[in-house]
């Protein structure tokens, strides 16, 4: 199991309601990027490891709405899914393009889903 399913998987054992796992799996990954925009050296294990968890959380969520199971409505698997393959090309961009300023989007895509699903938005 990846460390995003991972940590999915133990942090919905501690809360009841889904939309606050994925609001606090968003931030965590939220957390690493912005870990790694303030400590930026260049791209190293932290960065690549940042990036993953993040892939692995989006690609988690694509896989949810891409499901015949989804209880989400057409149009709220179509902006997830949007979002998830905008997040898929800015990690590729990132890997192959280094540069901590591209981390902003993925930072701030993360933090207000979060805000959104936790109503705090």
């Amino acid at each position: 199991m990846s460390n995003a399913a991972s940590a999915y998987a133990r942090t919905s054992q501690t809360t009841a309601s889904p939309r606050e796992i994925e609001a606090q799996a968003l931030l965590k990954a939220a957390r690493q990027l912005q870990e790694v925009q303030a400590n930026w050296t260049g791209p190293d294990k932290n960065m690549h490891d940042a990036l993953l968890f993040n892939r692995r959380l989006w690609s988690i969520f694509m896989g949810a709405v891409g499901s015949n199971e989804s209880e989400q409505t057409l149009e709220i698997r179509q902006n997830i899914t949007n979002i998830g393959i905008f997040v898929l090309k800015q990690t590729v961009e990132m890997q192959t393009n280094p540069d901590p300023a591209k981390l902003k989007s993925l930072i701030d895509i993360n933090c207000n889903l979060a805000a959104g699903l936790s109503g705090r938005a």
